[in-house]
This record gives C-alpha cells, structure tokens and sequence, in this order.
C-alpha cells in the first residue's frame, strides 16, 4: 500500500504536523513527483487558516511545486521519468470553454479545480497531478528560484505580457514585496521604463537592483505631482488600502490599473476621467497554460530569479510565522530533506 508522507493541517489555524494519507490511484493522464522545493506563498497560510471557506481537512497545502518525475501514466506522451517539472495554483479545468481553448484556464467558464482545493498539495515526500498542468522546468532555471515562480511569477507575467504592448511603455509597480519584485523584474526585461513605489524608502535600493528605473514613496503628493497622467500601466500588487484617486490620477490616456493584491474594501472609480481618458481598471488571477511554459522559458532567457530564502521543509510552521510577520524578503522556498 502506497503511503505519502506530508505535512498538514488537520484543523483550521492549526500548525502543520506530520501525516500520512494513502493517494488515489494513478491515473493514466497523471504523473507522480518526487518532490523537492516548494514556495511559500501567503495563499498557503489562508488556505490553512480556512479564511476564504474553502479549505478542506486534513490540507496539505503546497502549491509551488517543484521535483521530479517518479511514475507517469499510460496516457502521458509529453513527460517522462526524470524530469524535472513545476505544479502551479491550478490543477485542472473543464478544457472545452473557450477561455480553457485559448489557454486561459485561469478563467474557465465553469471553474478551474485549484491543487490544494480539496486535493492535497506539496507540502510532502510526493505529490500526483495531472501531466497537462505540470510544466517543464529550464535546464538554465535552478529548481530554487523555479519554486516561486509557478505562482508569484506567473501572477505577474500574465497581466504584464497582457497590456505591455510596445517598448519603453510606462509601468508603474504599486508594492515591493513578493509579487512586486518580480513584476520590476518581468517589467524592465520587456523593455519597459519602470516605476517602483513603496511605503518604504528603506526599499529604494533594493528596487533599483531588480530594475527599476525610477523609485517614489508611495503617498508623497508632491513627490508625485510630476507624474499625473504618465503611467500607461500601474499594477498594484499590495493588499493595503491605498490611495486609489491618486492611483487613478498617475495614468495617461489609455492607461490601465490592474489589480493583483485584493485590498480589504471597494474602490471609487471616478468616472469623467475614466471616460475621457479611456481609461480601464481590471483585475487579474495567476495565468493559464498559455503563459506558464512561456514565462518560464522568459524566466530562463532573462535569468530573472525571484529573490529567495531557504528553509527546510520540516521548519514550514517556523517559515508561515516568519511571513506573516512580514520578515521574508521576499520569498521563502521551503527544501525537502531527501534533495
């Protein structure tokens, strides 16, 4: 009998403690991993803490996963043992609409299956999953760095490769936490001419290094002023609550806002310059097949590699605490011990 090792919550808000649990079958159309990085991200900690109603127990949470390929089934022609592959947010989709026809999974009309949505994820020895939604990892990648990318890079690549439509647009990136010092990065690598704001002048440095061309702090309206109307894309990746009129005020004719951080409330859009400007607010969620082979490969080429922290797998309760006390710079790849 097939036994996995894992580390899971077995009740809401609960540290995660040592379990097992007996995986399904294999599939014909999965692939078994051997796993070996996973990324921390925040959404890990609200799924164990059941904060969206969502999570079901015992959650082995885990969903920037990176390893190896142990088992593959009979259906599966594009992978095969040995290799080394990465597991996003999204498991599954209904393949047939025509957001899923397009690659665009991340909206499917009747709802992709999320990989630690009622599934167990990498937060263990081994993981199983489709072989369609499990991607490749570049030779030029190392599995590391690969880790946060399959959830944080590709949040930020999908709307990037989205609305960046010619060299040298201006973008701004609201927030320069774990989703924002990989949108600089994506940003400057596409040829834009990027603005960096925080609340934190302590970051100015830091967001230069990851390429930034230009560093406000956020708030400063005279600071700001010259900037009225310049941005042709400002993407926010903080969920504080902001100034949203200033927000709206930086972008030019055409520009667009997209948010990626959920902030607590809703926004005021203020409509006259909205309409004349032709101006657009839209949102955005993780990214389909069409974008995640390709924003790795990009990863690759541009050598753009989030910046990490490693910790032992065994230390994941010590590392969700270190995130959320905002001590992660910027994010956390947490290393079985077997690697």
């Amino acid at each position: 009998m097939t036994k996995f090792t894992a580390y899971a919550a077995l009740q809401a808000k609960e540290k995660l403690q040592l379990w097992e649990y007996e995986p399904a079958p294999l599939k014909d159309s999965e692939i078994e991993i051997r796993v070996t990085h996973n990324g921390l991200c925040h959404t890990d900690i609200h799924m164990r803490d059941n904060d969206w109603g969502v999570s079901q127990f015992p959650l082995v949470a885990g969903h920037e996963v990176v390893g190896v390929v142990t088992e593959v089934g009979e259906a599966v022609t594009t992978l095969q043992k040995g290799d080394s592959v990465g597991l996003g947010w999204i498991r599954d989709s209904c393949r047939s609409c025509y957001h899923c026809l397009q690659g665009e999974e991340n909206i499917c009309k009747k709802g992709y299956t999320g990989l630690i949505v009622g599934n167990h994820g990498g937060f263990a020895d081994r993981v199983r999953s489709s072989a369609d939604f499990a991607y490749k990892i570049p030779d030029a990648l190392d599995s590391a760095s690969a880790a946060p990318l399959l959830c944080a890079g590709i949040t930020v690549y999908t709307p990037l490769r989205t609305y960046i439509k010619y060299p040298a647009m201006k973008v701004g990136i609201v927030g320069i936490g774990g989703l924002g010092h990989l949108a600089i990065k994506f940003a400057r690598a596409m040829g834009a001419e990027v603005t960096a704001f925080s609340s934190s002048t302590n970051k100015q440095a830091e967001a230069k290094d990851f390429g930034a061309h230009h560093f406000y702090k956020w708030g400063t309206a005279e600071e700001m002023k010259d900037l009225t109307g310049s941005l042709d894309l400002l993407l926010s990746t903080s969920s504080a609550e902001l100034d949203w009129d200033l927000a709206f005020s930086l972008l030019g004719n055409n520009g667009v806002l997209c948010f990626l951080g959920i902030p607590v409330s809703s926004i005021n859009v203020p409509l006259i310059p909205l309409i004349f400007g032709q101006k657009s607010v839209v949102g955005s969620v993780v990214g389909g097949r069409r974008f995640m082979q390709e924003m790795l490969d990009f990863a690759a080429i541009n050598q753009i590699k989030p910046m990490i922290e490693t910790m032992p797998l065994s230390q994941v309760n010590e590392a969700m605490d270190k995130v959320l006390a905002g001590k992660a710079r910027y994010r956390i790849v947490l290393v079985s011990e077997e690697t």
